[in-house]
């Protein structure tokens, strides 16, 4: 054995009571696990009084241009995290082409950035995945993006896809999965994923679960209609018979507050009826996205050019002001907008940076601009480029779902702007110092199963998720007592307390405290890829 982790209090990611165990590392795996002191190597580590668990598994992560571009990667491995599933809402980089590419870009540029310089030379599943083994600090998974291939088929209108693209749309979700997908993601408040119908959504997840993966959606309302939302997608399951995995699983706005039991109900009787279905949660009250995803879905048909003329015609304007602040959009969940409640957060011009950190309400006050006036005219100059914080969400909506029995653990976290959400540096940890330590909503132990062992069941990784002889040694190593989240929505990228090392593969990322900029992580394909 090359390392011995010496009578640490063992999380294995079961949910069993905590035990006091030597833990072997050889290589990248777990050699062996006994008694403490009956274990010998070159290297031992006292880690005495302190917790060792499995690596946090993201199954929700928005890393999938960062991971490149930063390559130490610290918001996740300082926060334990060591397995990222890349891919999210619909929309990320691969499949591509040239021309859906450079709309990505610039879609996506108030989540990921649009790094100078950046190398783009892959189009494939198959080629990004072998981009990420180049070299990378956490594990990574990856969802073929919906929205991208619907992009790349039937292109940004919004009209169902004729039995040809339907044909290619399967087609090219297939190939993904064969390269080493896990399943499918949607964003159906994002277009042009949105403009997809259910039996257009059933069809292509029929792929999906013939493969063995598994879709995740981003559904088409959180606020009005959001248990309908999600009983659409329960249906896609039922019909496609491809697992479900309810992305970021939250009941927000105030036409949801106190509503979390209805959505759990909902679940409950699919899942006792035999329906295969998980979900995940960040543990904080707001969201965030980028601005121009409040704008309704007809208003962005096309891409970014019609777009930004219809917001520049002020009889079209003035249209989709009256959708959005009174009878509210599909883009903002059928809600109308709070512009109090809209915080920027990131912006691509340094001439709008004083925004950052303001709402909409109180910028255009400050301007003496009405909120909509202020909101299309900073799309306008930012090219649809700024993201914002959206302050939604309801604490007793949060604590009920994470108690579920299907419940994992997803920062959803965005890693660019000049205000980044915290959870993109401090979900894993929160949810051991509040949710654990703090307010007695989870027990340590099962907790550290949501974060990982039940991650890993749902991806369908044998050798990960689990503190047992064979697996991965992928590790974090914490103080129960001081373990905690240090981002504010103020000062955002800190790295959490209290935790003392981070193992990917058997590689120290974090130790005593301090990175390393080891680079051990690489892409996971799955089990039933070609490779």
């Amino acid at each position: 054995m090359d390392l011995v982790i010496r009578g640490a209090r063992v999380a294995d990611g079961t949910g069993a009571p905590l035990e006091i165990r030597d833990v072997g590392i050889t290589g990248d795996r777990i050699a062996d696990i006994a008694a403490p002191g009956e274990l010998t190597a070159p290297r031992v580590l006292d880690a005495t009084g302190q917790v060792l668990s499995p690596g946090f598994i993201d199954m929700h992560s928005h890393s999938d241009l960062q991971v490149l571009a930063n390559p130490d990667h610290l918001a996740k491995i300082s926060q334990g995290v060591t397995t990222e599933v890349l891919g999210q809402d619909g929309l990320s980089y691969a499949p591509v082409n040239d021309e859906v590419l450079a709309s990505l870009r610039q879609q996506l540029a108030g989540w990921n950035d649009d790094p100078a310089g950046f190398d783009w030379s892959w189009r494939s599943v198959g080629e990004y995945l072998d981009r990420l083994d180049q070299g990378i600090a956490t594990n990574a998974a990856y969802l073929v993006p919906q929205g991208t291939v619907r992009m790349l088929v039937v292109g940004w209108e919004d009209r169902p896809a004729t039995d040809a693209e339907l044909a290619r749309m399967r087609e090219l979700i297939a190939t993904g999965l064969e390269e080493g997908a896990f399943g499918l993601s949607s964003g159906l408040t994002y277009t042009p994923g949105m403009y997809a119908t259910t039996e257009e959504l059933v069809e292509l997840c029929r792929v999906v679960g013939e493969r063995g993966g598994y879709y995740s959606p981003h559904h088409r309302s959180y606020g009005a209609g959001a248990l309908e939302a999600f009983a659409e997608m329960v249906d896609v399951s039922r019909r496609s018979g491809c697992p479900l995995h309810l992305a970021h699983a939250t009941m927000n706005f105030s036409v949801n507050k106190g509503k979390a039991p209805d959505l759990l109900r909902l679940l409950d009787h699919a899942l006792d009826d035999g329906c295969d279905i998980t979900l995940d949660t960040y543990p904080y009250l707001p969201g965030a996205t980028y601005l121009s995803a409040l704008l309704p879905s007809w208003s962005t048909e096309g891409g970014l050019e019609p777009t930004l003329a219809r917001l520049s015609d002020p009889d079209t304007r003035e249209r989709i002001r009256a959708e959005i602040e009174e009878s509210g959009s599909d883009g903002a969940h059928g809600v109308p907008i709070d512009w109090d409640a809209i915080e920027i957060n990131g912006v691509r011009r340094e001439e709008n940076a004083a925004l950052v950190g303001h709402s909409v309400l109180a910028s255009a006050r400050a301007a003496g601009k009405s909120p909509a006036e202020l909101y299309f005219d900073t799309l306008i100059d930012e090219k649809l480029g700024t993201s914002c914080l959206m302050h939604v969400g309801h604490e007793e909506n949060v604590q009920a779902i994470m108690r579920h029995r299907t419940h994992t653990g997803g920062s959803d976290g965005l890693l660019v702007g000049a205000r980044p959400h915290p959870r993109a540096w401090g979900t894993f940890p929160r949810y051991l110092a509040r949710y654990v330590r703090e307010l007695g909503v989870l027990e340590l132990a099962d907790c550290v199963a949501h974060l990982t062992g039940r991650a890993a069941r749902r991806l369908g990784l044998t050798d990960r998720g689990l503190v047992r002889p064979g697996y991965a040694a992928d590790l974090v190593l914490f103080d129960p007592d001081t373990v905690a989240d240090t981002a504010t929505f103020d000062n955002p990228r800190q790295p959490a307390a209290g935790l003392s090392h981070v193992f990917v593969n058997g590689v120290a990322a974090l130790e005593d405290g301090t990175p390393t900029g080891a680079l051990a992580g690489h892409s996971l394909r799955h089990p039933r890829s070609r490779r």
